[in-house]
């Protein structure tokens, strides 16, 4: 058997002491704390399958990432007595709003729980260990600077001379924070973003703070160059400082093209394979932001800023297929009747795919960094 789940979150606070919070419901039948889920409608995508489950039984709506995050397992009890095993897909739910009225409002609890709480909470070990890899357990002391003395312990025995001698120098020139302050612009550009793509009367709202956001990062990255330029001694090769400032501000570069194209053609309806887009920009954005403070200790984190690669570089190839699908349909319903439509629609799609590949790109420089640092 197979089923679906979503596992809604929120960020509170600002890196490095940022926090994740998932919100639990209670079960029908026994009252256990467990993720919103349940069977996959016919017709339906998972993702979109999961979502509605978070809508019925939580109260909950967001941007759902159509590329899951992993899968668990658990024995279902049949009314026949019978016992059996289903996997269960979770994909992450980025919540957006809470509802204060829902179908099964009556029948379950809701709450927010820390990280460590949820996973301490739910009976499936297999999904206990998911909620724990959803983000670093060690945020705050990743984020804490090793001292020099620590680094010759722990590390003059392996590498190059230089590299040992290097590590004994002093890291300057606020670097993290300034990598950590533009993921924080990312994220609140990829919301908007997503945002946007539910049409209405607010999208031009959103519109223009997605180019006020990226008007912020443009501020950062040029902090960023400035400070390469007078800084005698940096924590990683300058070309790898600026390397991943420009991929990352290439980022919010394409949400604004995306924007600005949605604006000028006046877009207010959305296909499902542009939202699903979206919703992978917002999670790309998260694992993005979880990254940036993991790089204060690359030998540390290493393996952590591996698995985040890997999820960028998923979620990429994930978006092409829906890029592809898009645009088939597309052309399907509007080839042949509308052709400007049609335009109109490959265009935002190329915009969309853009950012996701800007994602990947990030990826690669985080890996690059991880290769000559750990």
């Amino acid at each position: 058997m197979r089923q679906i789940a979503a596992l809604p979150y929120r960020t509170e606070g600002v890196a490095p002491t940022t926090t994740v919070q998932v919100m639990l419901v209670t079960s029908r039948g026994t009252g256990r704390w467990v993720i919103p889920k349940g069977n996959i409608e016919t017709g339906m995508e998972p993702h979109a399958a999961a979502a509605l489950e978070a809508e019925e039984e939580a109260g909950i709506c967001g941007a759902i990432c159509p590329t899951r995050l992993g899968s668990y397992r658990y024995r279902k009890r049949r009314s026949n007595g019978a016992s059996l095993m289903v996997d269960v897909d979770v994909f992450p739910l980025a919540v957006t709003r809470e509802l204060a009225s829902w179908k099964e409002q009556e029948q379950r609890e809701r709450r927010w729980f820390s990280l460590a709480e949820a996973a301490d909470a739910v009976d499936e070990l297999d999904l206990r260990d998911l909620i724990r890899s959803f983000a670093t357990a060690e945020f705050t002391a990743a984020a804490r600077r090793t001292t020099r003395l620590g680094v010759v312990a722990e590390r003059s025995r392996v590498g190059s001379m230089f590299a040992w001698f290097q590590r004994l120098l002093p890291k300057t020139g606020n670097f993290f924070e300034m990598f950590e302050a533009h993921a924080r612009t990312i994220t609140a550009a990829s919301d908007a973003t997503a945002r946007m793509m539910q049409g209405g009367a607010s999208a031009p709202d959103h519109i223009r703070e997605i180019i006020e956001r990226e008007h912020d990062a443009d501020e950062i990255t040029r902090t960023v160059l400035q400070t390469v330029r007078k800084t005698f001694l940096t924590p990683f090769d300058r070309a790898a400082i600026t390397s991943l400032i420009a991929a990352m501000d290439d980022t919010v570069d394409e949400m604004q093209a995306a924007a600005q194209a949605i604006d000028l053609y006046d877009v207010t309806d959305f296909a499902p394979e542009m939202k699903d887009m979206a919703a992978i920009v917002v999670d790309a954005a998260r694992v993005t932001a979880e990254a940036m403070p993991l790089l204060r200790d690359v030998a540390r984190n290493g393996e952590r800023l591996h698995e985040l690669t890997e999820r960028l570089v998923r979620m990429e190839s994930h978006a092409d297929e829906i890029h592809a699908a898009g645009l088939k349909r597309s052309l399907q319903e509007h080839g042949a009747t509308d052709t400007l439509r049609f335009v109109i629609d490959r265009e935002i799609y190329k915009h969309l795919e853009r950012i996701v590949d800007a994602f990947e790109d990030v990826a690669d420089e985080i890996d690059g960094i991880v290769i000559d640092h750990s």
